[in-house]
């Protein structure tokens, strides 16, 4: 008899295995910035092995072009945010790059269509999504855990979707004319990028999250006043190094950005 009783907790361990642990998702509804008449839903999804699985639809996009997509953010505590037009500081009616960053945050994750993920990706056009004839833009990835940034995934709620490029002139098209070259690819040394390129369409918090205010201390180790805005302030904050050595990418890939065959 003592024998059973003693039998019955091993019985009742293998009857009853402890759970697995559960996979969690939030979502991002992706609103339009710099009047690009885009929008777009992601979900991002933790999966119980580590990795993270990303789910992006995205429309009203530059069809046929490629348009480079990252998570912005921090896992340091830090309050990142989608900026508001008070954002284009310099006035030309546009939010860039540059003046974007100190509100949603430094690249976290490159969100590529394969290989490297991490923010020396941030400007890989080769390996970024391109939306299609109709400016539809889907994008399905999972990416192990072992290639994320620490705490991403204990820090989903704090993290943003930007997607950049936008048509500031309607043609369809990446191009010179309507609002010249990029002053983020021209910092870098990398001329003939059109500014449409790079300027962000559509950026997304969390659904639940609050939206925060700039954080104290810029985005790493910067003092937070708005003189990191600009062309300087991008080069603390994504590191200007990191550009020079994108740009054979971007120099290779520069006629992906022009699209209206005219131009080619």
């Amino acid at each position: 008899m003592r024998r059973l009783l003693l039998a019955v907790p091993t019985v009742l361990v293998l009857a009853f295995p402890a759970p697995a642990l559960a996979s969690e998702s939030v979502h991002v509804k992706l609103l339009e910035l710099n009047k690009s008449g885009a929008s777009g839903t992601a979900t991002l999804t933790a999966l119980d092995n580590g990795d993270l699985k990303i789910s992006i639809r995205s429309r009203g996009l530059v069809p046929g072009s490629p348009h480079a997509q990252h998570l912005h953010g921090s896992a340091d505590g830090m309050d990142f945010h989608c900026p508001a037009m008070s954002a284009d500081t310099d006035g030309d009616g546009y939010v860039s790059t540059e003046e974007g960053v100190p509100d949603y945050g430094d690249i976290f994750v490159s969100l590529t269509t394969k290989g490297d993920v991490s923010r020396a990706s941030g400007l890989a056009v080769d390996r970024m999504p391109s939306a299609d004839s109709k400016g539809v833009l889907s994008y399905d990835r999972t990416i192990a855990g072992a290639d994320l940034p620490a705490g991403t995934v204990a820090h989903l709620k704090d993290l943003h979707i930007v997607q950049h490029g936008i048509d500031a002139n309607g043609n369809d098209a990446y191009d010179m004319k309507a609002l010249g070259e990029s002053t983020l690819a021209k910092a870098a040394g990398l001329n003939g990028i059109p500014q449409e390129a790079t300027n962000p369409a559509l950026c997304g918090m969390v659904s639940g999250a609050a939206a925060g205010s700039i954080p104290v201390g810029g985005v790493a180790t910067g003092d937070g006043s708005t003189l990191n805005r600009g062309v300087a302030g991008w080069a603390g904050y994504a590191g200007l190094a990191l550009l020079v050595a994108l740009g054979a990418v971007l120099v290779s890939r520069r006629r992906a950005f022009v699209l209206p065959r005219a131009e080619r």
